[in-house]
């Protein structure tokens, strides 16, 4: 008896999941195009910032905000670039100095030249910091374009969306770098995300499932 209880436990669970899962969907549908979308931008150190910067530059950024920024403890030159970009960016208006940008700092979870055997431990550490942030914050949008960072980032996305807590959107914009073939981050993130993007004609035709946009598009 008490099996047969619990087995209907189980079902009730499973049935108030799916529910709940579905009306995230049709609330995603359903949000006006209009409203406001907190958006998380991952960065990562050198060409990967600057290339997010481009990205950012051709955001609707009355949309797509507030905006939260996830950097690599490690990264050095980062911060300074998008308080930067965020100082042109109008609030009510008028342009603020210095500029309020909301930073989140993870432990890098794979540094360049590391091992893949170590880099388990440490994407793992990277995983745990990487959760908080995205269960404290529940961004609407998570934007990423290549750092090994992104990769804890979109998992604790799924995570939160999978828990139906929230769905929240994951969008992959391929580095410009990447002629012939995908980063190892790509390649993990593009059976996962929303939006995989790549910005030459020749990935798009070899990878099923990514969309080919010129080096100059708007995300609106």
């Amino acid at each position: 008896m008490s099996s047969m209880l619990c087995f209907a436990l189980l079902l009730l669970l499973l049935l108030l999941w799916a529910i709940r899962v579905a009306w995230l969907l049709h609330e995603r549908r359903a949000r006006p195009p209009t409203a406001p979308v907190r958006t998380l931008a991952v960065l990562g150190s050198g060409g990967h910032t600057a290339e997010m910067v481009r990205l950012l530059e051709g955001l609707n950024t009355a949309k797509f905000a507030p905006r939260v920024y996830v950097i690599a403890r490690s990264d050095i030159g980062s911060q300074a670039k998008i308080e930067e970009f965020e100082m042109g960016q109008p609030r009510d208006g008028v342009p603020q100095v210095p500029p309020p940008v909301a930073l989140l700092w993870v432990p890098r979870s794979r540094e360049v030249g590391q091992s893949f055997a170590t880099s388990a431990l440490t994407t793992l550490h990277a995983l745990v910091y990487s959760t908080w942030h995205v269960f404290r914050t529940l961004p609407g949008v998570v934007l990423c374009n290549g750092p090994g960072t992104c990769i804890p980032i979109c998992a604790a996305a799924l995570l939160v969306r999978c828990l139906g807590i929230k769905y929240i959107t994951l969008v992959y914009v391929e580095s410009i770098a990447r002629v012939e073939t995908l980063s190892l981050s790509g390649k993990i993130a593009r059976r996962c995300v929303d939006h995989f993007l790549v910005q030459w004609p020749q990935l798009a035709a070899k990878y099923p499932g990514t969309r080919f946009v010129p080096a100059t598009f708007k995300l609106d």
